[in-house]
């Protein structure tokens, strides 16, 4: 697959979830660890910033590569929030037990393909 490709496939990785902390912002309300400070709504709409904008850079050639860097980043740091879904949902049904173990290596794909894109990127070119 080339890395035009790629990037599309990692922009809509970051632009779906993005769009939804807006439309259906309670679900991800629920997993913000209550260690983190402010309102839960707060961070939800910051996460759901973040991924619409490193979306849309994965988009352009010209921020492609400090934006998969970041998604990459960004990647490793949403992990507690899946952590903190594994421990909310212990009395869950299994099927959602499930779904919450699964998140975490699931994670590890992601990250790998965030760092594939940014690999395959051009790098700027000093001066523009």
């Amino acid at each position: 697959m080339t890395n035009e490709r790629l990037a599309r496939v990692l922009s809509l990785i970051l632009l779906i979830p993005g769009a939804l902390h807006f439309a259906v912002p309670k679900p991800f309300d629920a997993l913000v660890p209550d260690e983190l400070p402010g309102d839960k709504r707060a961070w939800t709409y910051a996460s759901g910033v973040a991924e619409i904008g490193l979306g849309a850079a994965v988009l352009a050639p010209r921020t492609r590569r400090t934006a998969a860097g970041l998604a990459a980043a960004l990647f490793v740091a949403v992990f507690p929030a899946n952590v903190n879904m594994i421990r909310l949902w212990v009395d869950k049904s299994p099927t959602l037990k499930t779904i919450a173990w699964a998140r975490l290596p699931l994670q590890i794909p992601l990250i790998v393909l965030a760092l594939l894109v940014r690999r395959g990127a051009r790098p700027t070119p000093e001066g523009e």
